[in-house]
């Protein structure tokens, strides 16, 4: 049987090769952890952040893993091997996500784009975390899944309703597992960034621009990725013993009610 890993062990990060899932998985690999990133791109896309990982890592096990968490088959196949080659993981990331097609408004939604959006935001991260918890349970220190979702699973937008929907589910998600899987020695958080300067918000960047210039932030500035990998490394570290089913917020004070 493959050797089970502890606290510092392996980990995946699903939507692992851009934006905030690479600033992650970068993240852990630099506090030693074996990384596995999925993503959607093309292996040869991925190849100098592989080469990254591994030099932080100091470690040649760092892998990227093609595939559309959204397609059940390929979950059914990620959790296979990681259960035959691994034995397990002790960090689950569900960061992979998309956002609202054109940003329609609400009412022009159609079936269709609702659970395309679903499928891979709340459903994919949903069975995938049911999946592999079975092979993060009972380990010598606490495993972690870490859900990374948004100021949108409070924050209205009529022009991103789907998405707003799935992460206001991510939420009530991360509170699911946290009760269920608390016994099993499994801690269960959710790190919600804010204005995070990735790929997702360029198009709308000089919206964000002015609206952070006229007050929006209490922190006035966008976020990084790397705010949001440093969260998790909080976690990972084992800063937050006693919480479970928690919010971390990385939103520069977004949360704050202000008059």
């Amino acid at each position: 049987m493959a050797e089970r890993y502890t606290q510092i062990g392996t980990a995946l990060v699903t939507g692992g090769s851009a934006g905030i899932g690479r600033a992650v998985a970068l993240a852990l690999a630099a506090e030693g952890y074996r990384v596995l990133i999925n993503g959607r791109r093309p292996q040869r896309e991925v190849t100098d952040l592989v080469r990254l990982l591994n030099e932080a890592a100091g470690a040649n096990g760092c892998r990227y893993v093609r595939g559309d968490i959204a397609d059940a088959a390929f979950r059914d196949l990620l959790a296979s091997t990681i259960r035959k080659e691994y034995g397990g993981i002790s960090v689950l990331v569900n960061n992979a996500g998309v956002t609202t097609k054109g940003r329609k408004d609400m009412l022009d939604l159609t079936e269709k784009d609702m659970i395309d959006l679903l499928r891979v935001n709340l459903i994919a991260p949903f069975l995938l975390s049911a999946n592999l918890a079975p092979v993060m349970a009972g380990l010598d220190a606490p495993a972690y899944i870490i859900n990374i979702s948004s100021v949108s699973a409070y924050a209205v937008s009529t022009n991103r309703a789907d998405y707003c929907i799935s992460k206001a589910g991510m939420s009530m998600m991360t509170r699911l597992f946290a009760d269920r899987l608390a016994a099993d020695n499994i801690r269960v958080f959710e790190v919600r960034p804010g204005v995070i300067r990735t790929d997702m918000t360029g198009p709308v960047a000089e919206k964000y621009d002015r609206l952070i210039s006229e007050g929006l932030l209490p922190i006035a500035r966008w976020g990084e990725p790397q705010d949001v990998a440093r969260a998790v490394v909080g976690i990972v570290r084992g800063y937050h013993p006693y919480s479970t089913g928690s919010v971390v917020d990385v939103d520069g004070g977004f949360h704050i009610r202000r008059l």
